[in-house]
């Protein structure tokens, strides 16, 4: 379990990390305030903010549910924030939470994130720590820094999901016959997360935009504007993404009718050349079966056989020559009336 970071933030001079929450909280300045972070909490560890801080408990039970989606909650004393965070490594979407409790002097942070999912962060303890000068306005302006993190990591991973799109993109158009549309399968699953995750993001900065409010100083609402286009972008990216995954879809779909109309028109083509030959041989098999026959032997008797077996033969072949002439004739009448038909519609 790593170890929670405590800091008390004056309006001059770095922020000074403290041992204790209790000790951040008692800062002397007027305007000061304290951060709270806490990476993987303990329920213990939660459950003292409940009465230092006044925190409701069904907002602490949130904290320990991986699934829950975005929402903000605003209770007397202070503003509840869930927000999700993405990361796309491997062809895996991951998604976790990161929770946010905003008071009129402190800001609680709390993230059951492992180390990748909290490098960014870690990266707002350091300007925190550097004493930059948004970090120093208030609460609300802290957690527009961290929001802002959270949401340029999207954005990491939605380019890294566009990249692996277009490589599934290629691969359909390259070879249609071995492509696996579990592919396009997973990329859909993923973008409905993301368009789920980003359409209740969006709200919330929605209501923090318009001054729903109190606690979001109207200073600090110019900064969380930009974090609401950002969103509304990346909701609209997720949107583009949905309807390529639902063409590519469709051209696989296609290509695979495609293939299978020319199986099919393969088979009928073998399957009629079959029909020709049998039944062309029909006839033929019934006459050599008579001519085989020893009646027929004794009708002819062995003195006309040097005559009537080259006239046997004679007839054979002019049967079957017959056959494949009418035969052929019949096939290509239907092609020919299909395409009149086909013409005189053109002309029409």
């Amino acid at each position: 379990m790593a170890d929670p970071s405590f800091y008390r933030i004056g309006r001059t001079g770095p922020a000074m990390r403290v041992a204790s929450a209790e000790e951040a909280l008692s800062t002397s300045e007027a305007d000061g305030f304290a951060w709270l972070h806490y990476r993987e909490a303990s329920r213990d560890e939660l459950d003292q903010l409940v009465g230092l801080l006044g925190l409701h408990a069904l907002s602490i039970e949130d904290c320990f549910d991986d699934h829950q989606i975005p929402k903000i909650d605003e209770f007397p004393d202070n503003t509840f924030i869930l927000f999700n965070t993405f990361l796309y490594d491997h062809g895996v979407l991951e998604v976790g939470e990161i929770n946010l409790f905003l008071g009129q002097r402190f800001l609680v942070s709390i993230s059951h994130l492992d180390a990748r999912h909290r490098s960014y962060l870690d990266g707002v303890e350091k300007m925190v720590e550097r004493g930059i000068e948004e970090a120093r306005q208030g609460p609300s302006h802290l957690m527009h820094l961290i929001l802002d993190q959270v949401v340029d990591q999207k954005f990491v991973a939605i380019e890294a999901l566009e990249d692996e799109l277009n490589g599934v993109e290629e691969a359909l158009m390259a070879d249609p016959a071995s492509f696996q549309p579990a592919e396009l399968i997973r990329f859909r699953r993923y973008l409905l997360r993301l368009r789920k995750s980003l359409f209740h993001e969006r709200e919330i900065l929605s209501k923090i935009c318009r001054g729903d409010f109190p606690l979001v100083s109207k200073k600090a609402i110019y900064h969380y504007r930009d974090i609401y286009d950002h969103l509304v972008r990346f909701y609209e990216v997720t949107e583009s993404y949905r309807d390529i995954v639902t063409s590519l879809m469709e051209m696989y779909l296609s290509m695979l009718n495609n293939q299978m109309a020319k199986a099919a028109n393969d088979t009928n083509a073998t399957v009629r050349r079959l029909t020709l030959i049998t039944t062309i041989f029909m006839p033929l098999t019934l006459l050599a079966g008579i001519g085989g026959m020893s009646e027929w032997t004794m009708i002819t008797g062995p003195r006309n056989w040097h005559i009537s077996y080259p006239a046997f033969m004679l007839a054979m072949v002019v049967i079957g020559f017959a056959s494949y002439r009418v035969l052929s004739r019949l096939d290509r009448n239907p092609k020919a009336t299909r395409r009149t038909q086909l013409s005189r519609r053109w002309r029409a």
